[in-house]
């Protein structure tokens, strides 16, 4: 080694043998460039007092060559070399310590010795944060810990004093990047005990911590802030929030392209055997059981088979009645346990399927739908029987059915029977769903037991517009929260209600891009295709914008409910026009099926009254239900009273029409009294001829006993018969809306 760099090493030794020289090297090398006035305030120096002695550390610093001055900036920053013997500083501190090695539980389930690299290279692939800041995060992360002395180190413990250090430093951005998904341990204890206890199974268990990491990584990564804020704060509600970006929210089957194509699984996953198309009745009700639970995995809420016994009669032609009932029977059961679906049933088979033609069996033509009208009555007047049947116990709910309505409802003579029959499953246990097509506009009409209805209105073709697509999601808007924020400013309500529902078509948007982008991936049954013909209509699903608590924010105005004040029901209707006319110029101008709906949602209805309370007070928000259960109104609900339902809420629902283009769901509460099948079936004929309800059900409270096995009217706290208190079980399909 020549003199001059011997004498350079020493000059470099002397400039770091001061403590003071050292700590203004590990504030620039941690903090970065610093003036003159910065790195005295961080020593804690007296200005006046250290001045002389903070200048001279300086001054041997600069000749070091270990620290550089910028002049533009006034500022010090430390030199490569400076750099270099931080680094000598660090290696030879973890020399003197002479710990014992660290290790650490990694998240790959292995133990190792801890590296600190390996944090900078966390925080470089997952946060993008740039090299040398990463470094810098790294090796003050590793001095912690090793003053920490900890018995062992884990992963998560590492990533939270990482973390830490980054809320110090503030870099909140790379903090949120870097957030570890999960739960605590006392969350996942809680949530074994709990499913034990309810006898939910250990499935249950791995869905619902899937379903928690899941809902965190879409509100931390996928979501814009201002939504996700929205969402949390109780301003809206994201409806299947776990599977925003993984599946879709509803789905209309079309039977018939598996009853002319078969089930083709080899496409999705070639260990699977491939079925061809059905050639009976048994056969043809197995492939539709298998569509709905493949299916089953990429929705997340609810699957409608419509014209379920128009596109099943062919293939019960001349079939033994006996053997049509039992395996319709085994089909029923099998459904009712495995998947949540809505079967959608024809009185009579519409004009325009009459002239469609048929897919028989083995897929083979055979002639056209109009040609099995009487099998076609004949599957559902046995689905009836089976209902009765099967519900004499207690009532069976799934799956739903929904009766549609027509013009020629009213004039076949066996359609009127069956109709007669339906409100006799109603009156008794508050099964069936009816779906008003008497308008000519609404005869393509499509439902799903949850109040979402398609309609023949993007293409004008009634097979394109309404089967084979859905519902691609819905985000719920809390309306009283805007009303306790503008505080009775109708120009602010309004203002507030537009920037809420942008918010809502912006994170539909991001479902929709999610799922466009990843869907043959995440959906590969739904999408799959045959001869180009591509199963699922995704372009062609609908987006809602669902609507909470219209009545109780239209209250907060005028402290009157609509029925009480003519201001308050003028409000309510301005606000369902301006809703409607914000949807229908942006769903236009982005060639979008973007949809007002009034649904009932149990879970956003009181989620979202509850937060109001939180943040406001109960003596100040207004809600529905009781102050141990209070919710928002998501649907229509109407009380039954010696025999008639009241007008006033019949002609409110009429003039909210305009929000109802996605769905709407009126809920009629037969109370504890008894109803003869004719008095109902009055007044559906009533609700759908002249106040124009477009889809609705009777609702029974029934309590049913394990030990008798049997079920009575009303909410009971003791068995009429055995008179036992802890067996009983209350029914009812509407908890609140």
């Amino acid at each position: 080694m020549s003199r001059s760099r011997r004498l350079r090493g020493v000059k470099v030794l002397k400039a770091v043998s001061s403590t003071v020289r050292l700590r203004i090297l590990s504030l620039l090398f941690d903090k970065g460039p610093l003036s003159y006035t910065e790195l005295m305030s961080s020593l804690r120096m007296n200005p006046s007092r250290d001045a002389g002695r903070f200048a001279y550390h300086l001054k041997f610093l600069l000749k070091a060559d270990l620290i550089e001055a910028d002049v533009e900036a006034k500022k010090y920053c430390l030199t490569e070399l400076g750099k270099m013997v931080i680094d000598v500083a660090e290696e030879i501190e973890k020399k003197a310590f002479k710990r014992k090695r660290m290790l650490i539980r990694t998240s790959r389930f292995a133990l190792e010795e801890f590296d600190a690299n390996k944090i900078a290279d966390s925080l470089i692939r997952e946060a993008n944060m740039p090299a040398e800041l990463a470094q810098k995060v790294a090796k003050e992360a590793e001095k912690r810990l090793v003053k920490s002395k900890t018995k062992y180190l884990t992963a998560p413990l590492v990533r939270e004093v990482v973390n830490a250090i980054l809320i110090e430093k503030g870099l909140e951005e790379y903090r949120h990047k870097l957030t570890r998904l999960g739960l605590p341990v006392h969350d996942v204890t809680a949530l074994v005990e709990t499913k034990s206890k309810a006898a939910q199974g250990s499935n249950s268990i791995y869905e619902t911590a899937g379903e928690a990491v899941l809902k965190e990584y879409v509100l931390l990564n996928i979501l814009p802030r201002d939504i996700a804020d929205a969402h949390l704060s109780g301003s809206l509600h994201i409806n299947g929030l776990s599977h925003w970006i993984l599946k879709t929210s509803e789905v209309m089957h079309d039977l018939r392209f598996f009853l002319q194509k078969g089930l083709n699984m080899e496409k999705t996953n070639a260990f699977q055997p491939s079925y061809p198309p059905p050639k009976s009745f048994e056969s043809a009700l197995f492939t539709a059981f298998n569509v709905l639970l493949h299916s089953a995995r990429e929705v997340n809420e609810t699957q409608t088979i419509d014209y379920f016994n128009v596109f099943l009669a062919p293939f019960v032609k001349g079939m033994e009645l006996s053997e049509v009932k039992e395996a319709l029977r085994l089909f029923i059961l099998n459904v009712s346990q495995h998947v949540d679906v809505s079967l959608g049933l024809e009185l009579v088979t519409p004009d325009f399927l009459a002239e469609k033609s048929v897919a028989g069996p083995s897929g083979k033509f055979a002639g056209t739908y109009g040609d099995f009208s009487e099998e076609s009555q004949l599957l559902t007047s046995l689905l009836l029987e089976i209902l009765v049947e099967e519900s004499t116990d207690k009532p069976l709910f799934n799956p739903k059915i929904i009766i549609k309505i027509r013009p020629e409802t009213f004039e076949d003579e066996n359609a009127k029977a069956m109709l007669l029959d339906t409100h006799g499953l109603a009156s008794e246990k508050g099964i069936p769903y009816f779906a008003n097509l008497l308008g000519e506009d609404q005869k393509h009409g499509v439902f799903s037991a949850s109040g979402y209805r398609l309609r023949a209105d993007l293409k004008e073709d009634w097979e394109i517009d309404t089967l084979r697509t859905g519902n691609l999601g819905y985000v719920t808007v809390n309306l009283p929260r805007i009303a306790y924020e503008c505080e009775k400013d109708r120009a602010k309500f309004f203002e507030i209600l537009k920037e809420r529902l942008e918010m809502a078509t912006r994170a539909l948007e991001i479902k929709y891009r999610a799922l466009k982008q990843h869907g043959k991936g995440l959906l590969p049954f739904l999408m799959q295709s045959f001869n180009g013909d591509q199963y699922f209509r995704l372009e062609n699903s609908s987006r809602l914008i669902n609507l909470a608590g219209l009545k109780e924010a239209v209250e907060v105005f005028y402290g009157k409910g609509i029925y009480e004040d003519e201001k308050a029901l003028e409000l309510a209707e301005e606000i369902a026009r301006y809703i409607s006319d914000f949807m229908h110029k942006i769903g236009k101008r982005r060639g979008k099926r973007l949809l007002p709906s009034v649904l009932p949602n149990f879970e956003a209805s009181e989620r979202l009254a509850q937060l109001d309370i939180e943040r406001y007070g109960i003596a100040k928000v207004r809600f529905s239900g009781t102050r141990e259960k209070p919710f928002y109104s998501t649907g229509s609900r109407l009380p039954l009273q010696d025999g008639e339902i009241p007008l006033e809420p019949l002609k409110f629902e009429q003039k909210l029409s305009k929000v109802h283009g996605g769905g709407n769901l009126t809920i009629i509460e037969l109370g504890e009294g008894e109803h003869k099948p004719d008095e109902l079936m009055s007044i559906t004929k009533q609700l759908v001829e002249k106040y124009k309800i477009e889809f609705f059900t009777y609702n029974r409270n029934l309590t049913y006993c394990v030990n008798c096995k049997r079920s009575w009217f009303g909410l009971l706290h003791k068995c009429p018969s055995c008179g036992a208190t802890s067996t009983l079980t209350i029914f009812n399909r509407f908890a609140s809306t």
